[in-house]
């Protein structure tokens, strides 16, 4: 591990993608998330990288898009209205099975909104935002040394899985400062590449774990690209058989390791009689006031998803057994409140605590929404 050092949670983003292999950058500044640009553009070069700052943030992705094609790990960063924009591409680069990294630093909205205000509400469009039947992976850190380990799993399930995958975090969180140790040295994993003399290579032709293998353009490989319903070969069908068959793989490829891709954290549940479940910064208030709370001889415990999507719904249903109520905490008007009362499926009284006026929420609102539920009871 490094000495310990004091890094804000948009350069350990950048550091983060850097330690997975990250050799290109495309974006657009936009607050809250410029800070990772602003790193990547000094970083990069000395790392053998390129940096691109593009016109938009839509040119911003296709460029990754291409550069991932090209065979380089791939990202870019931006904010709501960017995220917004970004989301045919997210669903092109889904469709076509392009490995790359989309970082999301919430603020307030909808559209220019509070540009410098924290918001939780870019979950659903995270989920949702790209048009079709699509599988999402959103992972969501809640500490500066968590986005930097986040960002070097986003890269490495993009390259497994050979897909998208979104970073999504606040404004607090990419702003906050904290003293950390980053590790010399992450698990990294590269996306497979077909043999050499492959014979007869079909590029869309899913391996054992139903994620094709890809070829880098110039590495002597055939093969097309293209957003459209396309058979093994890569080229665009019609055939209605042909097309839900690649629907149901680009689905399953991620539906079939959902155990191992969802994750949550734990605090204090197994004798508690209500639960908080929070994310990103709301997370950090929710396992103070579990504290806080425990103190006044209520027993509390904490859910922290660390993946959205997938949603950790078996890890859920298991604390919704234990506990009478769960107090969904978050920076937006109940986003993932809904999930909750269907993964806890009547287990548990499901009550929310939703702020969206750019203001975070904060232990004592927590502590008090305890008291406001009845505590335990």
């Amino acid at each position: 591990m490094s000495e310990a050092r004091l890094v804000q949670g948009n350069e350990a983003c950048a550091r983060g993608a850097l330690a997975a292999g990250c050799t290109f950058y495309g974006g657009y500044p936009i607050t809250p998330s410029s800070e990772i640009a602003e790193h990547m553009v000094r970083l990069l070069p000395d790392a053998g990288g390129v940096f691109v700052q593009m016109e938009d943030e839509i040119a911003s992705l296709a460029a990754v898009i291409g550069a991932s094609l090209a065979g380089s790990k791939a990202m870019t960063a931006t904010s709501g209205p960017g995220f917004s924009l970004m989301q045919e591409h997210i669903g092109f680069a889904t469709m076509a099975e392009v490995p790359c990294v989309v970082v999301d630093v919430m603020r307030g909205g909808p559209s220019t909104g509070l540009p410098t205000s924290p918001s939780q509400g870019d979950v659903m469009q995270a989920r949702w935002g790209t048009h079709g039947d699509h599988p999402a992976i959103v992972l969501a850190p809640s500490s500066v040394g968590e986005v930097f380990d986040l960002t070097v799993r986003a890269f490495n399930l993009a390259e497994r899985f050979r897909t998208p995958v979104i970073l999504i975090y606040d404004e607090v969180i990419g702003h906050t400062r904290e003293s950390v140790r980053l590790p010399d040295q992450v698990e990294i994993i590269d996306r497979v590449r077909p043999a050499p003399d492959s014979v007869d290579f079909r590029p869309k032709a899913a391996g054992p774990n139903g994620v094709p293998p890809l070829p880098a353009f110039g590495d002597g490989h055939r093969f097309h690209v293209t957003g459209l319903s396309h058979d093994e070969r890569g080229f665009p069908t019609d055939d209605g058989a042909v097309a839900g068959a690649l629907l149901s793989r680009i689905h399953s490829k991620v539906a079939d390791h959902e155990d191992e891709i969802s994750a949550a954290e734990t605090f204090m549940l197994d004798d508690a009689e209500v639960a908080f479940f929070a994310y990103g910064i709301v997370g950090r208030s929710a396992r103070e006031a579990v504290l806080r709370v425990r103190e006044a001889g209520i027993k509390a415990g904490l859910i922290r998803p660390t993946t959205l999507w997938p949603f950790p719904g078996r890890q859920v249903a298991v604390a919704a057994k234990q506990v009478d109520k769960v107090i969904v905490a978050e920076m937006n008007l109940g986003q993932l409140i809904g999930e909750v009362e269907r993964a806890a499926a009547g287990q548990a009284e499901v009550v929310g605590h939703l702020r969206a006026d750019g203001e975070p929420i904060t232990p004592s609102e927590l502590v008090g929404a305890v008291t406001a539920a009845g505590g335990g009871n």
